[in-house]
């Protein structure tokens, strides 16, 4: 990856190039499930920050990740 981009998207493309054997919705699904165990609230809103501006070089499965994250914190909230 290229200098100057965000640490957020770096790490979350490598997740999904790690989980590039897996279809595409699981692939998602256990991303998400990683961002979600393992990245601070503001890492997370840092990614969904990238994800809303659509940032250039963002892996689809990321995106799709991020959708699911970011439903699964609306839903526990309320």
């Amino acid at each position: 990856m290229a200098a100057g981009v965000p640490s957020e998207q770096r790490m979350a493309n490598q997740i999904a190039s790690n989980l590039r054997h897996q279809p595409a919705d699981r692939a998602a699904e256990t991303l998400a499930a990683h961002i979600r165990r393992f990245w601070d609230p503001r890492m997370r809103a840092r990614l969904f920050a990238l994800v809303d501006a659509g940032a250039d070089g963002l892996d689809p499965v990321v995106v799709e990740g991020a959708r699911l994250l970011r439903k699964d914190q609306e839903e526990r909230v309320g």
